[in-house]
């Protein structure tokens, strides 16, 4: 999950919050772009939908090609990562940025764009209904 720049009134923290107040054994780990949720699909689509409904123009979400804590993609204790080993050692965190960031840093600076679109395009399927059940 992915929130819009723009999308100031909803903090991946209160998203993680709600997760977690839902109680659909659903894993989050917040980000600072958001949040990456896995669980049951059922449970997952139905809490994308009350998620999504927060800010149907600036919440964003899409399928991440590893499961959390992979260790080909983790950087807890278990994955071995130099970075880790590194860390444990020097006492700090060190490394690059873990593959697919620097993809979602550039897609976040799009989101704006793609949330005035989609907010244009709502409102105006609103007015075309509200124009069609005028007599």
């Amino acid at each position: 999950m992915i929130l819009s720049p723009e999308c100031t009134d909803i903090l991946p923290c209160d998203i993680s919050a709600m997760i977690y107040e839902s109680k659909r054994g659903i894993e989050v780990k917040e980000t600072c772009l958001g949040a990456v949720i896995e669980g049951e699909e059922d449970a997952i689509k139905s809490l994308v939908l009350e998620i999504r409904g927060l800010d149907p123009s600036g919440i964003f979400f899409k399928d991440r090609g590893f499961p959390l804590r992979d260790p080909r993609r983790c950087r807890g204790e278990a994955s071995g990562s130099p970075a880790k080993i590194l860390w444990i050692t020097s006492g700090r965190r060190s490394g690059s940025a873990r593959p697919g960031s620097y993809m979602i840093e550039a897609e976040s600076k799009m989101l704006p764009m793609i949330s005035r679109a989609l907010a244009s395009l709502r409102m105006e399927n609103q007015k075309t209904d509200m124009e069609m059940r005028m007599p």
